[in-house]
């Protein structure tokens, strides 16, 4: 309903409009594919490699067919984190980017951007090679290489500068919005898949299956919305003859803390073993032979693969929230701006009790991570029709960047006092 209402005010229609138009914009790039390429054997290479459909989804839908926008919103995504990790090693990083406001995140988002343009480059260039090493293109020569791989770095910051915009019309993250495109453009695809699969003699397996999606949506949102509220008391203060504070308030700590980061981080290492069996090529043949045989075995190996992929999404949700929420940083706020826990001394003893009650959260959010990573591999397993997979990581995403664009879209109504 917020959102019909939405229409009702001209300057929440006209963002709307904006971000339909750019969203259309990268789905028209998205549907021009680089020249010389084989989109049969692209198409099987697809359908055989799940890590392939996961970077597909990362980039928007653009990878599948090699599109000018191939890599999607990718490097800057992995230009974002690297910065968030070198904000733990150098402390000028971070406090530009927690202590100096707006401005000192906008400095910082400039760097990330700067980052993405030799990052699209070196990935554009080592993913063009591995698929040349498949036989996915008719001519490989240094020209072609070297114009694709500009092309496609273009392409990128094509979309970051996409992205940028509508995430300045504040109704909803530009790059979150650009993978929702590419993901909800596949839906019409993947039903007539599922159509040309149908198989009645499987009827209840289908009738479970769809049942099952169901209650996995219900989940996704359960955890995405839920939060430990932590109660926060600010302390009576007089300032010449006004008295601030004696308030009341709370300290929101989110179950999925990290949201689908942890995921990006397991699937960038388990694609690391794939692009190092191809180098090793220069150094042995022999050697890379052997080497590919175990990438093989390993990614064909639907247990141990979902087993190590769960536990690489755990682990990375506990650094990743590490990295974003300091409670020592969070106490020290606190203290400055005159606010307690109730029950708890101010400083480090808050600190500490902030930390324990992460931890606990954290470790349910990051089980529900990994549970959602490999959602794909157990459906498989347990029907074993390979078409029959929930996509968890894609479920997750258009969830969550679904929520968020509405709590903003209410934000806007509500900032010009409209009533919903």
């Amino acid at each position: 309903m917020n959102f019909l209402n939405a229409f009702k005010i001209s300057e929440i229609r006209n963002k709307i409009l904006v971000i339909a138009g750019l969203l259309i914009a990268f789905r028209a790039m998205a549907a021009i594919p680089l020249p010389g390429i084989d989109l049969i054997r692209l198409r099987e290479l697809f359908s055989s490699n799940q890590l392939l459909g996961f970077l597909n989804i990362f980039s928007g839908g653009a990878l599948d067919n090699l599109s000018i926008v191939m890599l999607g919103v990718g490097p800057y995504i992995t230009a974002t984190i690297v910065m968030q990790l070198l904000t733990m090693i150098f402390p000028a990083l971070k406090a530009m980017y927690y202590e100096e406001g707006a401005l000192g995140r906008a400095k910082f988002n400039r760097y990330s951007i700067y980052l993405t343009v030799p990052l699209a480059a070196l990935q554009s260039y080592g993913f063009l090679n591995l698929l040349n090493q498949q036989g996915v293109f008719t001519n490989f020569s240094l020209f072609n290489v070297l114009t694709m791989v500009i092309v496609a770095t273009a392409g990128s910051m094509i979309l970051v500068w996409l992205g940028n915009i509508i995430t300045q019309q504040k109704i909803g993250n530009g790059v979150s919005l650009i993978i929702f495109a590419g993901i909800v453009a596949g839906i019409p695809q993947a039903v007539q898949a599922g159509i040309l699969s149908y198989d009645p003699s499987i009827i209840t397996t289908y009738i479970a299956f769809a049942v099952l999606a169901v209650i996995i949506v219900a989940g996704v949102v359960f955890v995405t919305e839920g939060e430990r509220k932590i109660p926060v008391s600010y302390a009576k203060r007089i300032r010449g003859m006004r008295m601030y504070g004696g308030a009341a308030s709370y300290l929101p700590l989110r179950v999925n803390q990290a949201g689908v980061i942890p995921i990006i981080f397991a699937i960038s290492i388990l694609l690391f073993p794939q692009f190092l069996a191809q180098i090793s090529a220069i150094i042995s043949r022999d050697f890379s032979v052997t080497f590919n045989e175990w990438v093989n075995y390993f990614f064909n190996n639907q247990i141990i693969y979902g087993l190590v992929y769960f536990v690489l999404v755990v682990v990375f949700t506990y650094f990743y929230t590490a990295v974003t929420f300091d409670p020592k940083e969070i106490a020290k706020n606190l203290q400055q701006a005159g606010g307690f826990v109730p029950g708890i001394r101010p400083g480090e003893p808050t600190a500490d009790f902030l930390s324990k009650v992460l931890n606990r959260i954290t470790l349910f959010g990051a089980i529900f991570l990994g549970v959602i990573a490999v959602l794909p591999n157990i459906t498989q397993i347990i029907t074993g029709i390979q078409r029959l997979a929930i996509g968890g990581t894609a479920l997750l995403i258009v969830v969550s960047v679904a929520l968020e664009t509405m709590r903003q879209i209410e934000g806007q109504l509500a900032i010009r006092e409209y009533d919903f």
